[in-house]
């Protein structure tokens, strides 16, 4: 009868010793997910302020660019009408002369 007893005392202390790991090891995975949780926001965090500052990279990047090319195109308009400007008074003198000799 002692022998049944000591066997109910070890099956009922390897129970609770088996309560105790599944115990432990539900609190070690909440601590795990809560941890990755965390990580995880953490992260994304990250990722979002990343992508933030490229994107003003970006938007600087073309906007220099744009300056550039804006640069570009005023100075060629600028020769372009130093040009017409030049012919045109090419054109001014030569219609003086001719109304000059008509009128002569």
């Amino acid at each position: 009868m002692a022998e049944i007893s000591e066997a109910i005392a070890m099956i009922k202390k390897a129970e609770d010793e088996a309560d105790q790991l599944i115990l432990d090891s539900e609190f070690k995975a909440k601590e795990m997910i809560d941890e990755s949780k965390v990580n995880a926001d953490n992260t994304i965090a990250k990722a979002k302020e990343e992508a933030s500052e490229e994107a003003k990279k970006t938007v600087f990047d073309a906007e220099d660019k744009a300056k550039s090319e804006a640069k570009s195109i005023a100075d060629d308009a600028e020769g372009n009408l130093n040009s017409l400007k030049s012919k045109a008074m090419q054109n001014v003198d030569e219609a003086a002369s001719i109304i000059v000799k008509n009128i002569l």
